[in-house]
């Protein structure tokens, strides 16, 4: 026998949209609410380290913020998409990076193939660089170059690392899913192959118990048939005697075979009870009640549900074995008393009761003929089926056996209490159990806090490197800005018109040219001289660069006093 795990099965698909694979349960409202929330809070916090971007978005950042929030609700619905639209968000709204974080990471642990993982992490990276270098000279953030750099700083922080760190992670957890399904397989092996032994020994015993006494029974009944035919003649008042010790053997032989029945095979019994396609049927009890209804045991059957032809051998076995040893001990110890036999059968079980009134007259002394292994051996063979067997006197004097068997045991089904190994945690360790998983619950919490402020502090060591980068690089051009290029040239080849420089210099620069008719500042990256502020002002007649005037301004500053001075 095979030990080796079943194939991993695809867990059924859920209809909420904030829920994953096999997810299900009224909670999954709760927590998209607090994800809502959390998610709100991020935006907001990166959104106050940097809202340059944002600010010359005028008001779609908030917009697209909030579409960020909604695609990070849905992930786990939707993982592949809902990173890539993230993805294309982060390049024009910085605000949602750490979301897309969060994002990636959920979608690479649900993705199972690694072509997948690769196509949606290289997809969203790469679409986030693009939208950057868009989106860069259209807000006058900077160049194309720029926006590029600031995308894949932005993409490799929140979409490559968050991925790897979530794909390490999917592959963890599908391994250890796949370890304890292997050890579940093994231990049902284990199981399986320890109940074949057993059957097998029971087979066994049964066998070499049938060669040794049945084979002296069959001698006495053969030889207490030659006895009775010798005493035809010669003592015809022994010859009854000896009848009935031929008919006693004939009964001894066949309660043996039956007694043997419960040792061996359930399948495969011998003698007169033999297992038939209608034994524990609705007919073959209806047959069991009437035998004793001849017998001058007045016997009601009452069936509630569908025949037993349908439910598996053992089980109509362990049917017909209730309704069979009942009626027995009636015919022994209450002959006369009303019998009423109940079988219910429903979707998942199949409940007997057999429960006779007080007999007429009082039964005769005991005759040493019973056993008292009866209900002993009926209670096994409940048991071996999963079910649970009560016989017990009424309050009116009577006698009741109830037997309640699952429908539809497992294979090798055995009393809980006879295998305590082949469960899982018992009752009592429930609590631990719970325990323990709400710590992991809150391990992971904190871990991922701690994840993402280690992806938002790289990010931000990212973007600061870039924009250190911004003047030195993205703005180099081969041709410097000379007279006579249009405004346009001259912003291309510029940073952008800076508000603090203008402020700076009003008051304090060169008068302009009479013919000017307007003048960009941009920002000074020249080291500034002492206490002053060199400054490069670009004039503008119409839409023609007029003149270029480079100067320098006092740099303004705050004594300790209070007072303000400028230099």
């Amino acid at each position: 026998m095979s030990s080796s795990a079943p194939p991993e099965t695809e867990p059924p698909v859920s209809r909420s949209l904030f829920a994953g694979s096999g997810e299900r349960g009224r909670w999954l409202v709760w927590r998209a609410v607090g994800e809502a929330v959390v998610a709100a809070a991020l935006v907001l916090l990166v959104h106050e380290g940097a809202s340059l971007v944002e600010a010359r978005l005028v008001g779609a950042a908030a917009g697209l913020a909030a579409l960020g929030i909604v695609l990070v609700l849905v992930r786990r619905r939707f993982p592949a998409a809902c990173v890539v639209g993230l993805a294309a968000l982060m390049g024009a709204v910085p605000s949602v990076a750490l979301l897309t974080a969060v994002a990636a990471y959920t979608a690479t642990r649900q993705l199972r193939t690694s072509r997948q993982r690769a196509g949606v992490l290289l997809g969203a990276a790469a679409l986030t660089m693009l939208v950057g270098a868009v989106l860069a000279p259209a807000v006058e953030l900077g160049s194309s170059l720029f926006g590029l750099a600031l995308g894949a700083v932005l993409a490799v922080s929140t979409v490559v690392v968050p991925g790897l760190v979530g794909t390490a992670a999917g592959q963890q957890g599908r391994l250890l899913r796949a370890l304890r399904e292997r050890a579940a397989a093994a231990e049902e092996a284990r199981r399986l192959a320890e109940s074949e032994s057993r059957m097998r020994e029971r087979s066994r015993i049964a066998a070499e118990m049938h060669d040794l006494v049945g084979h002296r029974l069959s001698l006495v009944s053969l030889h207490a048939g030659g006895l009775e035919m010798a005493l035809e003649k010669a003592a015809p008042e022994l010859r009854d005697e000896a009848a009935v010790v031929r008919r006693a053997t004939r009964d001894a032989m066949q309660e043996l075979r039956a007694a043997l029945g419960v040792l061996g095979p359930l399948e495969s019994d011998t003698g007169t009870g033999a297992l038939t396609d209608a034994t524990g049927t609705r007919a073959d009890i209806e047959a069991l009640a009437e035998e004793s209804r001849r017998g001058g045991i007045p016997v009601e059957l009452c069936w509630e549900g569908a025949d037993l032809d349908a439910r598996q051998a053992r089980v109509r076995r362990a049917v017909h074995r209730v309704v069979r040893e009942s009626l027995t001990n009636v015919h022994r110890y209450a002959v006369g008393s009303h019998v009423t036999v109940d079988v219910r059968h429903t979707g998942e079980r199949v409940v007997v009761r057999v429960r006779n009134g007080v007999p007429p007259t009082r039964p005769a002394a005991s005759t040493g003929l019973g056993s008292g292994r009866g209900l002993a051996g009926l209670r096994e063979r409940v048991a071996l089926l999963g079910g649970e067997l009560e016989a017990a006197r009424t309050p009116g004097g009577g006698f009741t056996v109830t037997a309640d068997l699952p429908a539809d045991p497992g294979p090798g089904a055995e009393p809980t209490d006879a295998r305590p190994e082949a469960g899982g945690p018992v009752a009592a360790d429930e609590p631990a159990g719970r325990l323990s998983a709400l710590q992991r619950r809150a391990v992971g919490a904190v871990i991922g806090l701690l994840g993402l402020t280690g992806v938002g502090v790289m990010a931000l060591f990212g973007v600061l490197l870039v924009a250190h980068a911004r003047y030195d690089l993205a703005y180099e051009r081969p041709e410097r800005p000379r007279l006579g290029m249009t405004k346009e040239q001259v912003k291309r080849a510029l940073p952008p018109d800076d508000a603090a420089v203008r402020a700076a210099a009003a008051g304090r620069e060169p008068p302009r040219r009479p013919a000017a008719t307007d003048c960009l500042y941009p920002y000074a990256s020249d080291a500034a001289e002492g206490n002053r502020l060199p400054i490069v002002r670009y004039c503008f007649r119409s839409d023609t660069l007029i003149a270029i005037d480079r100067f320098t301004v006092p740099m303004v500053t705050e004594p300790h006093a209070g007072s303000r001075t400028h230099d």
